[in-house]
């Protein structure tokens, strides 16, 4: 397909199209001469999932270049493939290692982790940007005097543990390691806004059944 065709089905207009190609972001269409490329249905593929991070999840031009420079990565087993295309993307800050709230919600979800067995997690919470944002909000929780132990969050833990499952089996049943990638990604722009949602509408539909109304 030609670059309006690729714009039409896409719902990109040519402008962007064209920035994004100069980015980086999207590969070069085969050329046929000085002026024309055409585009197959991979490019149409890459710049739904291009438009779906910036435009949904909100994530800036140059991290999602760099977040696709890691789901193309060939020389990269899977594991460290889907870790660092994950890892590039919007992350809490490092929490201040001075601050008593955060040495202390260190110290328990590491402990939470050792509970749950969770040996990956363990060895890996000096640098996980997920074990970061984990002691971020538990240090927030324990300023506000509001302290989850990691005995109250392993029910919750074990639960997500079932979603990775299902996260896992979804993503293998796709065959190339770059839409596997892919998914994995989308998981954190697209589908994690959606678990948050149903979260907060099971809330609202055991309150009501618990309290009704009143």
């Amino acid at each position: 397909m030609r670059l309006a065709e690729l714009s039409e089905r896409s719902g990109v207009s040519t402008a962007t199209i064209k920035y994004y190609l100069r980015e980086g972001l999207l590969a070069p269409g085969r050329q046929i001469n000085a002026t024309t490329a055409e585009y197959d249905e991979e490019h149409l593929r890459r710049l739904k999932l291009i438009r779906a991070m910036i435009q949904v999840g909100r994530v800036p031009v140059a991290t999602v270049k760099e977040v696709l420079g890691h789901v193309d990565d060939d020389s990269l087993p899977r594991a460290m493939r889907l870790g660092a295309a994950v890892w590039a993307l919007p992350q809490v800050p490092e929490p201040a290692e001075d601050d008593e709230f955060v040495q202390g919600a260190r110290v328990a979800m590491e402990g939470l982790l050792k509970a749950l067995g969770w040996s990956n997690a363990q060895a890996m919470t000096s640098v996980s940007p997920s074990f970061r944002s984990l002691v971020v909000a538990a240090a927030a929780l324990r300023r506000l005097g509001y302290e989850w132990s990691p005995e109250t969050l392993v029910p919750y833990a074990r639960l997500m543990h079932q979603v990775a499952e299902l996260d896992m089996e979804f993503m293998e049943s796709h065959v190339s390691e770059a839409e596997k990638a892919e998914v994995a990604v989308l998981g954190v722009v697209l589908v994690e806004p959606m678990l948050q949602a149903l979260h907060r509408l099971a809330q609202e539909e055991e309150s009501t059944r618990r309290y009704g109304f009143e």
